[in-house]
């Protein structure tokens, strides 16, 4: 590609340490969107709610129900010593199995809300990820070029992981633990006003304690999110260049970069798991502060016989309920802190500019002649940095136009210009008449055929591969384009021929190998015009030439613009265009430019040059 093009490398991210440490950039707007994005699943939410209270409900009232149990023992117990009764069995059993059939109920609640909330929570998840396969496409090629592909991926598929997890479980769980709350409360008080004034003293200090270790934490779950993310584009670039690395003996540099990535990503994750699991020990401590304050406040009061050993029995149960439920909602804090971290990245995605793909009135491309005009073209990837100033040139449908130049000349960028891989600053591009912001992006790219000096294969087999560039292809037409390309031999000679899986790095065929497919590709798609973009730089001479005989018939009565080094392959093109820091700076058949004996001049024969 060409050398003033964005590239798609690691971001800078600074020392470690540094460039993820914020909090959460809006945590209310995040969870706001998240609420908006799920309004269609806003209605089962709710039904899972009200069966929390429910099951909630029937778990708070059991203690008390069980204390009458207690007491009706304890009292039986004495009346027994004193020789005065018994035990009322019949009385104690009815009791124990009322608050089995209200223990049973609750598991029914619980798991019924378990069955609705994991569903509502894998259908959002499957929402989200479609919506963002679906963004993919839409989003213009400069965003993949200024981010790793493990980058874009971390998102798809760490991060909405994490919002579903999260979602799945603190919605629940904070409706639980808060009508829990709720409900104990409201038992202590019928059982004794003083012990729950007691009991609610650590209440100011659990959250006081719970507001600092969320705040310490809070942070650390947003840098350990974004670090994955990192670590996942570093891991993804180095397995696919691995070749490149050990070429370069470049192991102990990119060992080096991934230590120092994951070293911030370690110390984030530890400290953020770290202070998540000091909230239990913390809030356990604060609660056994509680107990001894309500055991020595209900001993007193049971000798006074204000209450009864059953109530004080309840009482110490309720507290016990009443401290837990604030612990799992400082774990839910944490956990909905993690879960809008990941959310907010998501939507950062789905937020990001796209590509207009259908305009109002297109122009039409059924008929399309192949008529290309660039007028006074103007363009750079940065509108602060211009690398095409000022490039004008009229091609005439059905010729074929070569377009030369040194490396970082503008070559690649123009014919993406020419595909709307990218919009000019300035000037216009024409196509048959009509600006190339007149067409609906998708119809304007099915006119246009392109091969890439870097290929590009997916994992299937090889007919699959072809028949890429028109789905409807018969299998006939598929290898009759293969032969076209000279890749039927090759094909033949592969162990399963044509339905040979290529895997996912495609690196059971050679590179020549591959770019013949990709021109077969282009020469199955047909189009009314072709783009060549160092298409025959990954094969050997011999193979260039079968393949250029191919392409000079495909290219007959077609518009054609390629962009070509071995200056030797282009010497039968009706225009030559020779560009140079972004302008066009000569051009002509070959013979013409010969004669001018200059630029393209010295390029030709330098490639021809002999090496005394």
């Amino acid at each position: 590609m060409e050398e003033n093009r964005p590239r798609r490398g690691r971001r800078h991210m600074g020392p470690p340490g540094m460039g993820g440490g914020e909090k959460a950039k809006d945590f209310k707007g995040t969870i706001s969107k998240l609420v908006r994005y799920s309004r269609k699943y806003l209605p089962a939410v709710i039904v899972v709610m009200v069966i929390a209270v429910f099951s909630t409900v029937f778990n708070v009232v059991c203690p008390k129900v069980l204390g009458k149990a207690t007491t009706a023992l304890s009292e039986g117990i004495m009346r027994k010593i004193n020789g005065i009764g018994g035990i009322d069995f019949t009385y104690i059993g009815k009791i124990l199995l009322f608050c089995l059939g209200l223990y049973l109920l609750s598991v029914l609640f619980n798991f019924t809300q378990g069955i609705i909330m994991t569903g509502v929570t894998q259908k959002l998840c499957y929402k989200m990820r479609k919506d963002v396969s679906e963004k993919i496409n839409r989003m213009p090629l400069k965003y993949f070029e200024s981010r790793t592909y493990g980058e874009v991926l971390s998102r798809i598929t760490n991060d909405i992981d994490t919002m579903g997890n999260g979602l799945n479980q603190s919605i629940t769980q904070l409706i639980t633990s808060v009508s829990t709350v709720i409900g104990v409360f409201i038992m202590m008080l019928t059982i004794s006003p003083l012990m729950t004034m007691i009991a609610i003293i650590i209440l100011p200090i659990s959250v006081a304690l719970m507001g600092i270790i969320i705040k310490k934490s809070q942070r650390f779950f947003k840098q350990q999110q974004e670090y994955v993310g990192h670590i996942n584009g570093q891991v993804e670039e180095v397995y696919g260049g691995h070749t490149v690395i050990k070429a370069f003996n470049k192991e102990e540099t990119t060992l080096k970069e991934f230590h120092e990535t994951n070293e911030v990503l370690y110390k984030s994750a530890w400290k953020a798991q770290f202070f998540s699991g000091l909230m239990q020990p913390v809030m356990m401590f604060v609660g056994n502060l509680g107990y001894v304050g309500v055991a020595i406040s209900g001993a007193a009061l049971a000798i006074r016989g204000t209450i009864t050993i059953g109530d004080i029995q309840a009482f110490i149960q309720y507290v016990k309920n009443f401290t837990q439920p604030i612990q799992q909602v400082a774990q839910v804090t944490n956990m909905m802190q993690q879960m809008a971290a990941a959310a907010e990245r998501v939507f950062e995605l789905l937020e990001e500019e796209e590509e207009v793909q259908v305009v109002e009135h297109p122009a039409s491309v059924e008929d399309i002649k192949g008529e290309v005009d660039f007028r006074h073209v103007k363009f750079g990837y940065d509108p602060e940095k211009i690398i095409i100033h000022d490039f004008s040139v009229h091609v005439d449908p059905g010729k074929q136009v070569a377009i030369v130049g040194p490396t970082g000349a503008g070559k690649t960028t123009m014919v993406k210009l020419l595909m709307r891989f990218y919009d000019v600053n300035e000037g216009a591009i024409l196509l048959d008449g009509h600006n190339v912001k007149e067409y609906n992006r998708r119809e304007l790219r099915d006119a246009l055929g392109m091969v890439l000096q870097e290929t590009w294969l997916f994992k299937g087999t090889i007919m699959e591969n072809i028949r890429y560039g028109r789905l409807d292809a018969t299998d006939e037409e598929v290898i009759a384009a293969a032969k076209a390309a000279h890749a039927h031999r090759f094909i033949s000679a592969l162990p399963g021929g044509y339905q040979m899986e290529l895997n996912e790095e495609v690196t059971n065929i050679s590179q020549g190998q591959k770019q013949l497919l990709t021109i077969a590709r282009a020469i199955l798609a047909n189009n009314p015009v072709l783009i060549l973009d160092e298409a025959t730089s990954s094969v050997d001479t011999r193979t260039e030439h079968s393949i250029q005989r191919a392409m000079d018939n495909l290219m007959k009565g077609r518009t054609s613009f390629v962009i070509a080094h071995r200056l030797s392959t282009i010497k039968n093109a009706d225009i030559i265009l020779v560009m140079k820091d972004g302008d066009i700076i000569e051009q002509g058949n070959h013979e013409e430019l010969m004669a001018q004996n200059g630029f393209y001049a010295e390029l030709y024969n330098s490639q021809f040059e002999q090496v005394s």
